[in-house]
């Protein structure tokens, strides 16, 4: 697989790039000179991501005459919280990073967001460069600008909008990831094609053994798929005020899992069990085509993400986590309902999203949580 790059359209007319191409670590000192000139780089990632990759990358920008440190922070997304956020800022401060420092973000969501808000608040604001290792960041959260630490209150509520300097997206070390973090990556590629691709879809149905076991030709081709999605839509959108609000699909029952699990349960996995219960929920609703749900779920099952997360929370407890969402408008809770495979419903105004009642949120949000067998 040759360089492929991507070019995303940012707020404020700017643009950034995103290389994608195996081996693409070893580059990592030329991004960054070029596309992040400083003085010296704070390479960002949690302790498991420092541990095979951090040392390796610091190394290769000190080869090529750029000053960088290592700044560690414990794995798990529970730390993706204000007091990371506050001790990474207060190390770079006694470390005397000044404001013609960068920040590189290396690692999976968690260190994209977090890193990525040190960045956007360091010194009020010093660029960043994304190096995603997971799937899911390579696919996701390291293409749009957004960052953020989650709360008690809910997922990502304290945050900015921050776009990346570049992104580099190295499929090589996707080697390392185990299974179960690949499978919960390729739920943000199901909801990509979900609501923008029937051919991607199909492509994936036929595909899902070799992508679930991590098969690099179809790993690198899914990257450069659902990636070309991604930046096409945030170009059209960069602050998310109107189409943008498609990549929401799933996001909204998915977040609420997350902060009722604590984080403890992964993105994808939660983000997976979003999309049945909104897609069931739609279905109940008439929004969505009767079916879809059944195609998602099976799917889903296939690219290993078959847990039934959502079967054994109380609606009650849904609806409150939901409220405390950040899409919430006027004291009303906003979801993403498809129409069909591949295309996403409107509503009478015209949004991406739907607002919902107390009358939604209650049998049909129970029934959407625990089907009935064959359902």
């Amino acid at each position: 697989m040759s360089r492929r790059t991507l070019e995303v359209e940012a707020a404020g007319g700017g643009s950034y790039p995103i290389h994608i191409e195996p081996g693409l670590l070893d580059d990592a000192a030329s991004v960054c000179r070029e596309y992040a000139p400083a003085h010296r780089y704070a390479v960002i990632a949690d302790s498991q991501v420092a541990r095979l990759y951090g040392a390796a990358v610091v190394s290769r920008l000190e080869d090529a005459g750029l000053a960088s440190d290592l700044f560690p922070f414990p794995a798990g997304e529970w730390n993706k919280s204000r007091e990371q956020w506050a001790a990474l800022s207060d190390r770079m401060l006694h470390a005397r990073f000044g404001r013609d420092s960068a920040v590189v973000a290396l690692g999976g969501g968690v260190a994209g967001d977090l890193a990525g808000f040190v960045a956007a608040t360091y010194m009020r604001g010093v660029p960043v460069i994304q190096v995603p290792t997971t799937l899911l960041a390579m696919l996701d959260s390291s293409v749009g600008g957004k960052t953020g630490v989650d709360t008690e209150a809910g997922k990502n509520l304290i945050g900015a909008f921050h776009h990346p300097s570049a992104v580099l997206i190295d499929p090589a070390v996707l080697e390392t990831l185990p299974r179960h973090q690949r499978c919960a990556g390729l739920a943000e590629a199901v909801k990509t094609a979900a609501i923008l691709d029937v051919e991607l879809w199909d492509w994936m149905d036929r595909g899902a053994s070799a992508l679930s076991s991590g098969d690099p030709d179809a790993s690198g081709e899914l990257i450069e798929r659902v990636v070309g999605h991604k930046a096409a839509v945030v170009g059209d959108d960069p602050l998310e005020r109107g189409r943008r609000e498609i990549l929401n699909f799933g996001h909204t029952v998915g977040h609420a899992l997350e902060a009722l699990e604590g984080y403890k349960l992964l993105h994808g996995e939660a983000v997976a069990a979003g999309m049945r219960v909104e897609s069931r929920l739609g279905e109940l609703l008439g929004v969505t085509e009767h079916g879809t749900s059944e195609q998602l779920t099976a799917l889903l099952e296939a690219c290993g993400l078959d847990g039934d997360w959502e079967t054994d929370r109380e609606p009650a407890e849904i609806r409150d986590a939901m409220s405390k969402d950040k899409k919430a408008r006027r004291d009303r809770i906003r979801c993403v309902f498809l129409s069909r495979l591949g295309e996403v419903a409107t509503d009478a105004d015209g949004r991406h999203s739907f607002a919902l009642g107390e009358e939604d949120l209650g049998q049909p949000l129970a029934t959407a949580l625990r089907p009935a067998p064959g359902v």
